[in-house]
């Protein structure tokens, strides 16, 4: 085997992995806003959420461009997801606010969760046909991660309003236009 051939293949490899190398960067993000959280570092985990949108929306850019979509590429963006825009929000806004509720705020915390589940459980099984049917889990979690940014503005119980609205939005039927 030539040497050129070597490298050839070593960067076919690599251009295959690209997007997943993002999304696994989504995920691991996502795992430290989580960790970030539980330490009390409320804000940082602010910080790991929103850098975590950032690779979510280059890694599908990139296996687009790359033409290298993929199921796998699907289902690990997914399970991506549910970290970095499922539980991580969800327990940050649950240690800033909803704690003072006690099992209503517990309820509404994996009540969130399990809404953004279900809906990328619905996103994986459904064919891709340029639309969105209920709000994306990014677009989700990223609200309810800004969302905790006010709450030294706004009253506690609006944070359980917000996160069930946005749990139900989440599992509705709309659909919106993919950009």
């Amino acid at each position: 085997m030539l040497l050129s051939d070597v490298i050839d293949n070593t960067v076919r490899k690599v251009k295959a992995q690209t997007a997943n190398v993002l999304t696994l960067a989504n995920l691991g993000l996502g795992s430290f806003a989580i960790i970030a959280g539980i330490n009390g570092q409320l804000h940082l985990s602010v910080v790991f959420i929103f850098i975590a949108a950032l690779a979510d929306r280059f890694d599908g850019m990139v296996a687009r461009k790359l033409q290298i979509e993929s199921d796998l590429g699907k289902q690990l963006d997914s399970m991506s997801d549910i970290i970095s825009f499922g539980v991580a929000p969800a327990l940050l806004l649950y240690q800033g606010a909803l704690h003072l509720f006690g099992f209503p705020g517990v309820f509404f915390t994996i009540f969130y969760m399990a809404c953004g589940a279900f809906r990328l459980a619905r996103f994986n099984v459904t064919e891709n046909n340029g639309y969105f049917t209920g709000l994306p889990i990014t677009a989700s979690g990223c609200l309810l991660t800004l969302s905790y940014l006010f709450i030294p503005y706004l009253p506690s119980y609006l944070f359980i309003f917000i996160s069930f609205i946005l749990s139900l939005m989440m599992i509705s039927t709309f659909t919106l236009k993919k950009v």
